[in-house]
């Protein structure tokens, strides 16, 4: 039983990517208990890949990082705005929504995730993931992975 949803779920996942430029097959990768970073890689690869194929053709999208947001909640706030043409002066409004969980009444609440212990990346696993990450010239774990069009502060 457990083969045949691994063989479905494999050939959904390369029927899926396939469908949207990539090569489903680089992606049927068996996850193991050892590998639980998998799927996020993946998932960071097709919309990393695909945001930034919709940039190189023109399109009036950029990225931002979570980090600089964390860093820098009230000038990054003031960036994000004055790109999309909003008043800056939302700002600091803006950075006080970030002090409510908007997930707060699901199983994605600040209060369920923040009981998770975070995975342990082994050597080899790290190996694993780069290695899908240079396939498609993603930046590698432990990179800055500052992506072309990334909002910054100055």
């Amino acid at each position: 039983m457990v083969t045949k949803i691994g063989g479905i779920s494999s050939r959904f996942t390369k029927m899926a990517l396939d469908s949207l430029g990539f090569n489903g097959s680089d992606f049927c990768i068996r996850t193991d208990s050892n590998n639980s970073f998998m799927p996020g890689v993946v998932l960071a690869v097709v919309l990393t890949s695909s945001y930034l194929d919709a940039h190189r053709r023109g399109l009036n999208i950029s990225a931002l990082r979570y980090e600089d947001l964390v860093a820098r909640p009230l000038d990054m706030c003031r960036i994000v705005l004055e790109y999309c043409n909003f008043p800056v002066s939302l700002a600091e409004r803006a950075v006080k929504a970030f002090d409510i969980d908007s997930q707060r009444s699901s199983v994605l609440s600040k209060s369920v995730v923040g009981n998770f212990k975070e995975p342990e990346m082994t050597q080899q696993t790290k190996l694993k993931l780069n290695e899908l990450l240079t396939k498609y010239e993603m930046p590698l774990i432990g990179e800055a992975g500052i992506l072309e069009g990334t909002l910054r502060c100055p």
